[in-house]
């Protein structure tokens, strides 16, 4: 989700992926494997193996990321992912370890797979000003070799078993669709022209549709879907606009609203036209929404200012890196950077998504699915 224009930095990349959480054995219901798809807010370190102006394996990223001893690992955050929050509280025994790092091979893979990547969206042209990033139709592209790799080691009755029933499908994706994308004036002014925002969330839902129905062919049966977050009322938006604290830009809240409408009529119709599918949907935009507008409920100081970036009256501007200004009390700042949540954010939200009722995730949350 982030507009990374630092110059790559080479630093050695820790393998901390594969960090135990603790035996499962004793948890009947303990989630096998976690398959996670979609862009930087749950990236884990894909795109460090890219020549990509999207990167996060520089510090002070990962900077309470216990299990790397708060080195950057490509975390688009201070810590956890959502995703590595959910797999650890579901009793997943490992993170999942991203597709493209050397050990993401052998029995490693049982405990899953992170395809995701920062700039990545549905429609393949998103994120082409990042030069390289990895979009859903290749990400599932590595999911069919995975798919063949746990074939040959649980053998394949097994395996399809493993994948239907001790598998959860995580999927994040959309909002570069339209901040890196439809709203980016350089790249889009000729799609705009051309192209109604109709038009263009048509064309999402249409790729969308096919891109879940395929992982469904490859034997995923739970999923978890989450909508676009509210983009308008990230830092970066609010600084470049110039906007007030309390403040949100109007049409790319717009944009994300009408794409949430469509698709969750799409996750209907996949419920009821994929037989044994379940497609759980994360209300992303009403839990974020909640925290912005009520942070201080949360103990949150700030829901409006990153803190870690510069630029602007919520250091807004450039992304988090080694110059960049921090704050602190990361656990204060709803935004770690200019575009991503904080770890203390991502815990809050997680735990909605794991417990709550069907105001932020339905027709059941992430601890009843697993369980299904």
């Amino acid at each position: 989700m982030a507009f990374h224009c630092y110059e790559m930095l080479v630093l050695v990349f820790l393998i901390v992926n594969m960090s135990f959480y603790g035996s499962v054995d004793g948890e009947k219901n303990a989630l096998g494997a976690s398959f996670i798809f979609g862009d930087s807010l749950v990236d884990a370190g894909n795109n460090n193996y890219l020549s990509t102006l999207s990167k996060a394996n520089i510090p002070p990223n990962g900077i309470d990321f216990k299990a790397s001893g708060g080195n950057p690992t490509g975390r688009y955050t201070n810590g956890r992912t959502i995703g590595d929050i959910v797999g650890e509280e579901l009793g997943q025994p490992n993170y999942a370890v991203p597709f493209l790092a050397p050990n993401a091979t052998g029995k490693t893979i049982l405990s899953g797979v992170n395809y995701a990547s920062g700039g990545g969206g549905i429609m393949n042209a998103t994120g082409r000003i990042f030069v390289n990033r990895i979009g859903m139709d290749v990400q599932i592209d590595y999911f069919s070799i995975t798919r063949k790799q746990i074939d040959k080691l649980l053998g394949e009755s097994k395996a399809k078993e493993y994948i239907m029933k001790k598998s959860i499908f995580s999927i994040t994706v959309g909002a570069n669709d339209f901040l890196n994308n439809y709203l980016l004036p350089v790249l889009s002014i000729g799609a705009r022209i051309s192209q109604s925002p109709d038009s263009f969330i048509d064309d999402m839902i249409t790729h969308f549709k096919a891109q879940l129905t395929r992982l469904y062919e490859m034997d995923g049966r739970k999923f978890v879907i989450g909508n676009v977050g509210p983009i308008g009322c990230i830092p970066y938006q609010k600084t470049i606009n110039q906007l007030n604290e309390d403040e949100c830009v109007d049409l790319a809240n717009k944009l994300a609203l009408q794409y949430n409408a469509r698709l969750k009529d799409l996750v209907a119709e996949l419920n009821d036209n994929l037989p044994g599918a379940t497609f759980v949907l994360a209300n992303v935009y009403d839990l974020v929404s909640e925290l912005i507008k009520n942070y201080k409920k949360y103990g949150f100081s700030t829901a409006s200012r990153a803190c870690c970036g510069n630029g602007g009256q919520f250091a807004g501007i450039i992304p988090c890196g080694p110059t960049s200004s921090m704050c602190s009390d990361r656990y204060k700042h709803v935004f770690w950077d200019p575009y991503h949540p904080s770890e203390a954010a991502n815990l809050i939200l997680a735990k909605q998504l794991l417990d709550g009722d069907n105001r932020y995730i339905s027709p059941v949350n992430l601890r009843q699915l697993r369980d299904l």
